[in-house]
C-alpha cells in the first residue's frame, strides 16, 4: 500500500454576522472572533449591551462546525487544530481579508479587533500578518501565537490600546502559567494592559467597556 497526501485548491463560501447597522453615526467597528464552541450569530449576541448608534459589530465564523453533545442537536465550531495548522491558518486569514474588504473595514476611523478565547489566536495572527492598524486590541482568556514576536508588530503606533483580560476564576489559567505568559506578551506588546474581572472563563462585557 502507497499511500501519500495531496493537496487542491478550490473556492470556498463561509457566512458571518453583523450587529446593529454601520451608519453616520458610527463611532467603533469592531471584529470580533469566537472561542471553540461558538457559532457568530450565538456570540454577537454578547455584544447587544454595546450602544447601537456608536457600535457596529462583526463577528467572522469559524469554518470547522461539529456536532456538540451525544444528542447531535447543537452545533459548535472551531477555528484551527494542530492538524495542517499552516495552511488552514492562511485559508482563515484570507476569510478575514474578504470580510474586511465586504466590510469596507480598513476604512473606519476607529476600529477595535477582539478575540476572545480561542479567537485570540486568529485575532493576533491577521492583525500581524496583514499589519493591520486598529485602533485597539483586546484578548480575552486566550493564548498568544508561540510563533508571533515583537517585531511583527513593530508596526503598530504606541497608542493602539492593547489589552488582555482574564477572569480570576477561570478554570483554564493557572496562576503560574498566567505570569509566565504576561512576561513574554509584554516584550512583543509593551503597552499592554492585563485586567481581570470577577468571573470565569467568560466574556465579560462590562470590564471590555472600562478599556475604551
Amino acid at each position: 500500500m502507497n499511500s501519500e497526501e495531496k493537496k487542491v485548491s478550490y473556492q470556498n463560501t463561509n457566512s458571518y454576522s453583523t450587529l446593529n447597522q454601520l451608519t453616520d453615526t458610527t463611532k467603533n467597528v469592531w471584529l470580533v472572533f469566537h472561542g471553540i464552541g461558538y457559532l457568530s450569530r450565538y456570540f454577537i449576541r454578547l455584544f447587544e449591551g454595546m450602544n447601537k448608534q456608536e457600535n457596529y459589530i462583526i463577528a467572522p465564523q469559524a469554518p470547522s462546525k461539529y456536532y456538540k453533545g451525544e444528542d447531535y442537536r447543537r452545533v459548535g465550531s472551531s477555528w484551527l487544530t494542530k492538524e495542517n495548522t499552516k495552511a488552514e491558518t492562511e485559508n482563515v486569514l484570507r476569510y478575514i481579508d474578504a470580510i474586511a474588504e465586504e466590510e469596507h473595514i480598513l476604512e473606519q476611523v476607529n476600529l477595535i479587533v477582539l478575540g476572545y478565547s480561542q479567537g485570540v489566536s486568529i485575532a493576533s495572527r491577521w492583525i500581524a500578518s496583514r499589519k493591520i492598524q486598529c485602533n485597539a486590541f483586546i484578548m480575552i482568556s486566550g493564548g498568544f501565537p508561540k510563533e508571533l514576536h515583537k517585531e511583527d508588530f513593530d508596526f503598530l503606533p504606541g497608542t493602539t490600546k492593547i489589552s488582555h483580560i482574564v477572569g480570576v476564576n477561570d478554570p483554564y489559567f493557572e496562576i503560574e502559567k498566567v505570569e509566565a505568559e504576561k512576561k513574554r506578551v509584554q516584550q512583543i506588546l509593551p503597552q499592554i494592559k492585563f485586567r481581570t474581572h470577577s468571573g470565569g472563563h467568560e466574556l465579560n462585557l462590562e470590564s471590555v467597556k472600562a478599556i475604551l
